[in-house]
Order: structure tokens, then sequence, then C-alpha cells
């Protein structure tokens, strides 16, 4: 069965009594290309075993388990379940586990299932939860590497640079933790029902220690200020964030002793700077 073909996909979910859920963000690959080359960008082999997310009917899932050594595949919706069970039952490597990710320990799950391989996290992530499972995998720390497609736009903010307009504090915390690679575009007609942007593929992959010296949460809390209110200079996000422990003049100093103009906004700072920021405010 091609998992891509939209006539066998319309048969199977017929077949299935099968109907899209808008709440779940669901959207069906039907261009054979996409997951087979957001399969060859996780860089799997079969020492390899892979988390994958929302594995909706199952043209990722193949691809994943072609490749590498073992599948555990997370999917929430249960009128998906038979389905998997038929487009994957010549996949012996493979198991579908339903649950919701957001509730899920990721690193129970790796231990249990996916122990004595190199662990990797792949998916095609509905839009409406891209933030928080990013954070979930990147937090976890148990994964190699994460390769998600998800919007465009979320992948632009999560590989932007200082400076850039899409840089935040997403971007910063993705940095953090990862270094974070935009590898291609992926248009709506290669899924159905058509979303109304476009898509794209990123591979994170994470650092082996912290690349800025400091205490994690000091650091995020002074990015969190930062960009608490966007369009405020530094001086006034830290002022009302800080102003109960720092005069305002104090403040102006510590942002000067950073080497950085009174005037500056937060997404000009890069992590470095973030990281002394906290280090001066600590």
């Amino acid at each position: 069965m091609d998992l891509c073909d939209i006539r066998e996909i319309k048969a199977l979910l017929a077949r299935h009594g099968f109907h899209f859920s808008k709440s779940m963000g669901q959207n069906f690959l039907i261009a054979g290309w996409v997951p087979r080359d957001i399969a060859d960008a996780a860089g799997l082999d079969k020492g390899c075993a892979v988390l994958e997310i929302g594995p909706g009917i199952g043209p990722l899932t193949r691809q994943l388990s072609l490749r590498a050594g073992r599948v555990a595949a997370v999917e929430l919706d249960a009128s998906l379940l038979p389905i998997l069970a038929e487009t994957l039952s010549d996949c012996p490597n493979t198991e579908v586990i339903h649950g919701d990710v957001m509730k899920l320990d990721l690193s129970a799950i790796v231990s249990a299932k996916l122990s004595g391989f190199t662990v990797k996290a792949c998916a095609n992530l509905p839009y409406n939860i891209t933030t928080p499972v990013i954070t979930r995998l990147l937090e976890a720390g148990c994964f190699q590497s994460v390769t998600v497609m998800i919007q465009r736009e979320v992948a632009r903010r999560i590989c932007a640079a200082p400076g850039d307009a899409d840089c935040g504090a997403f971007s910063l915390f993705c940095q953090y933790h990862a270094r974070c690679e935009l590898l291609f575009e992926v248009p709506p007609d290669c899924f159905l029902p058509a979303p109304k942007v476009t898509s794209a593929v990123v591979r994170l992959t994470p650092h082996a220690a912290p690349p800025v010296a400091g205490e994690k949460n000091a650091i995020f809390a002074v990015v969190k200020a930062a960009f608490a209110q966007r369009r405020k200079t530094l001086l006034n996000a830290l002022s009302a964030a800080y102003g109960s422990r720092f005069s305002k003049e104090q403040l102006r100093q510590i942002i000067l002793d950073c080497g950085l103009p009174e005037t500056v906004r937060g997404e000009r700072l890069s992590l470095e700077q973030y990281a002394q920021l906290a280090r001066r405010l600590s």
C-alpha cells in the first residue's frame, strides 16, 4: 500500500470510517518524497531507535522502520490505532503507543521501549502542539537528535540569529539546548487536507554541554523579562521585572558594563550576552 497515494489514503480512511479532527491538527502526507527525505535527514541506521510523535496513518513511520533498529510511535487518536495496525502490519520493529505525548514520561518510554539503541526523535508535528512538544523533547535529555516537520514560521523562529526579526525567547531556548538547522520546506499541496501555510523540516542536535556559562533558570528569567514586552528597550523591560531589586540607574549601568548600548532591545542579544547579564544580576 502506498500511504502517500491520495486514492489509497481515501479508500483506507473510508474503510475504517475515519474522519479528520481539526482539534488534533491532522494533515496526512500525499507526497512520497516528504517522509523519505525526513527519515533520511534523521540520519538513522540499525543501531538507532526512534520515538515518533503523531504517526497518523504511518507514512513516516514506515520510512523510519526501514532505516532504524526500532521505532516507538505515540498516537493520541484512538480511531487511528486500527488503521496503523493495518498499515504497519509488516513492520515488526515498530510499536504504536496510545497516549498523549504531553502527559507521557518520555524518558520512561525510551528506557522501556528503546533501550540498547542510540535514540532519536522524528515527527510530523501537529502545528497546535509544536512548541510544547519540542520543549519536552529537548528537556528530556535522552535524544541524540530531534528532526521534525513544523510550520515554516516556527522553524524560522527556532533558527533565527540575534538581530533577526524572527528571534525570540523560544529561539534562544532551542539554541541553548541544541544546534538548530532548517533543512527544507514542504508546500501545502503535499498534505490532505492542505494547510494554509508552508511547512519546514528542522533538525535539532543537542549540545554535549551548555553553550554558555551560568545557571539556566537565571539566564531564562532574563530572557523572559526581555521579551515580555517586545517593543520596550532592554532597560525598560528589566526595570519592569527587576525594579524591586535594582534602581533604573543600576540596571542601566549593568547593561553598559556588559558592553551593550542602553537603548538596545532584547532581540539583539546573543545567548552569551544574556548569560553575562544573568551573572551580573545575580
